[in-house]
C-alpha cells in the first residue's frame, strides 16, 4: 500500500460498483424461472429469476407490477425488461423489472413496437387525421365474432341507450389464422357498401372484440388491419380487450374505446338526454318565436303609424302651418331688421356728431386749460413747499450754530499757532499761546500753569504772587 492508494469506505465501493453496472450493463431482457416470489403488502413484488446455473435477485416496484396482465407463480418461466444495479444496503446486485411478460411473448412485442415506429412515422397515429364520430349516428356498421360475448355487450348498451339505431353486422374472425385478413376485408366491405350507392348510408364504423392475451389481440395489431382502419373513408372508434390492452388498431383508429361497452357508449347519448334536448330546443323555439312575433307586431305598428304619419291631407296641413310658422318668423326677423338698421343709424349720427372738428378742438383747449391751471396750482404748491423746507432749515442751522452756543456762554479755545481746538488741559503746555472764541469777539492768552484737579486735591493751593 503506497501513500497514493485510496482507501475507499464500504458505501463508496459499492456506490461505485453500482455506477459501473449500471453504465456498463444498463436496461436489458432476461429469461429465467420464477421463484422466492413474494407479493408484498406495499403491491411491490420481490422474486428471483434462475436458470440451470445462475440465479439474480429481482424487484418490481408498484406502479409497474400493477400493469401486469396475469399474476405470477413459483415456477413459471419469463421475460423480463429491466435495469441492473446494485442495492447498497445489502450490497446484493439485482434488476429493477420494468417490463414482465410469460417467455415467448417477446417476440411478438419486438413486433409489435417495431410496426407501432412504422406506422407512427408514416404519420397513421397523427392526431391532425383523426375525424370525430357523428353527434347522432343511424347506422353502425360493426366488425366483429357474431358468436362473442363483445358483440353482445355492444349490442345490449347501444339498444339501452338508442334503441333506434340500426346495426350493420360485418362478421370475421377476430383470433387465430387468418382473422386479420378478415377484419381488414370486413372494413373494406362497410366502407364499399357505403360508396356503391346500395341506399345505405353508416355513420360509423365499430371494431370489437373482448380481453384476452397478446397472442388472443395479436390480430388487431397487424399490418394489414392497421392499413384497412387507415384508408377507411367512414370513422372508426376501436374497442378492442380491456382498459390495459393497447393494439395497433386503437393507435389508427379515429377514436379508442377502452371496452365494447365503452365504445357503446360512446357513440351515441342515450335517448332521454336527446329528448330532453329536443324538449329544451322546442321550448327555446317557443319562446324566440313568441319574441319574434311580438317584435313583428311592433314593427308592424310602427310601420302603420308611420304610414298614417304620411297621409296626403296631414301632409298638407302641416306643411300650411310649418309655412304660417315661417311668415311669423319673416315677419318678426323683419321687424327686428328694420330696429337694428334705425339704432345703427342712430349710433353713426352720434358718432359722426361726436367726431366734428370744431367739437374735437373745443374739447382740446378745455383740456390745455386744465392743464395749464393744474401746472400753476402745482407750482404754487411746489414753491410753498421748498419755502416751508428753507424756513425748518435754517430755524435747524440757527440751533446748532457755534455761535448761538457761544451766545449761551460758552467759549471755544484754539491754539494760537495751528488754529486747533483745545479739548483737554493736557494738551496743552506751559507758555503756549491760545486763542479763545467768545459770542462777541476773541482774547489772546498765554498759558502760566496747568491745572489738574487731581493734583489740586493733593498739594497746596499756589500762593499769589
Amino acid at each position: 500500500m503506497t501513500a497514493e492508494s485510496k482507501v475507499y469506505s464500504i458505501s463508496e465501493l459499492t456506490r461505485k460498483i453500482r455506477a459501473t453496472l449500471e453504465k456498463s450493463v444498463g436496461f436489458v431482457w432476461v429469461q429465467g424461472e420464477v421463484s422466492n416470489l413474494t407479493y408484498h403488502p406495499s403491491g411491490h413484488v420481490y422474486l428471483t429469476l434462475k436458470d440451470a446455473q445462475s440465479q439474480i435477485s429481482a424487484v418490481m416496484f408498484r406502479s409497474e407490477a400493477a400493469r401486469l396482465r396475469f399474476r405470477l407463480k413459483d415456477g413459471m418461466q419469463v421475460q423480463g425488461c429491466g435495469r441492473v444495479t446494485v442495492y447498497e444496503r445489502r450490497g446484493n446486485y439485482q434488476i429493477i423489472l420494468e417490463t414482465v411478460q410469460p417467455a415467448g411473448m417477446g417476440n411478438l412485442q419486438a413486433a409489435f413496437e417495431a410496426l407501432k415506429r412504422k406506422l407512427e412515422a408514416e404519420g397513421l397515429f397523427d392526431p391532425k387525421r383523426k375525424r370525430p364520430p357523428p353527434v347522432f349516428p343511424r347506422v353502425v356498421g360493426v366488425v366483429t365474432s357474431p358468436s362473442g360475448a363483445a358483440l353482445r355487450d355492444f349490442w345490449r348498451v347501444l339498444h339501452r341507450r338508442f334503441p333506434s339505431v340500426q346495426v350493420i353486422l360485418a362478421p370475421s374472425r377476430v383470433q387465430g389464422e387468418g382473422a386479420a385478413q378478415e377484419i381488414a376485408a370486413a372494413i373494406d366491405l362497410l366502407n364499399l357498401a357505403e360508396a356503391s350507392g346500395m341506399n345505405l348510408h353508416i355513420d360509423v364504423i365499430a371494431i370489437i372484440r373482448g380481453g384476452g392475451s397478446l397472442e388472443d389481440l395479436w390480430a388487431f395489431n397487424e399490418e394489414i388491419v392497421a392499413r384497412a382502419v387507415a384508408r377507411s373513408k367512414i370513422p372508426i372508434i376501436s374497442g378492442v380487450g380491456h382498459e390495459v390492452d393497447f393494439t395497433i388498431c386503437d393507435f389508427v383508429a379515429d377514436l379508442r374505446a377502452p371496452t365494447p361497452s365503452a365504445a357503446a357508449e360512446m357513440l351515441i347519448r342515450p335517448r332521454a338526454e336527446f329528448l330532453s334536448q329536443v324538449i329544451h330546443l322546442a321550448r327555446a323555439l317557443q319562446r324566440a318565436s313568441r319574441l319574434a312575433t311580438v317584435e313583428l307586431r311592433h314593427r308592424l305598428t310602427e310601420a302603420h303609424d308611420a304610414l298614417r304619419a304620411r297621409e296626403p291631407r296631414q301632409f298638407i296641413r302641416e306643411w300650411r302651418q310649418r309655412m304660417d310658422d315661417a311668415s311669423m318668423i319673416l315677419r318678426g326677423e323683419a321687424i327686428r331688421g328694420i330696429a337694428r338698421l334705425r339704432q345703427q343709424w342712430l349710433s353713426a349720427a352720434q358718432r359722426f356728431t361726436a367726431s366734428s372738428p370744431m367739437l374735437i378742438v373745443a374739447r382740446k383747449k378745455a383740456g390745455l386749460v386744465e392743464m395749464q391751471n393744474r401746472l400753476e396750482q402745482r407750482q404754487v404748491e411746489f414753491l410753498d413747499g421748498l419755502r416751508h423746507r428753507l424756513v425748518l432749515g435754517t430755524q435747524r442751522l440757527e440751533l446748532l450754530s457755534p455761535k448761538a452756543t457761544l451766545a449761551r456762554g460758552y467759549s471755544i479755545t484754539l491754539d494760537a499757532a495751528t488754529r486747533r481746538v483745545v479739548r483737554s488741559a493736557r494738551s496743552v503746555q506751559d507758555g503756549q499761546s491760545l486763542l479763545t472764541h467768545l459770542a462777541d469777539g476773541e482774547v489772546r492768552s498765554r498759558v502760566e500753569r496747568k491745572h489738574d484737579p487731581l493734583e489740586h486735591e493733593t498739594q497746596p493751593a499756589p500762593q499769589n504772587p
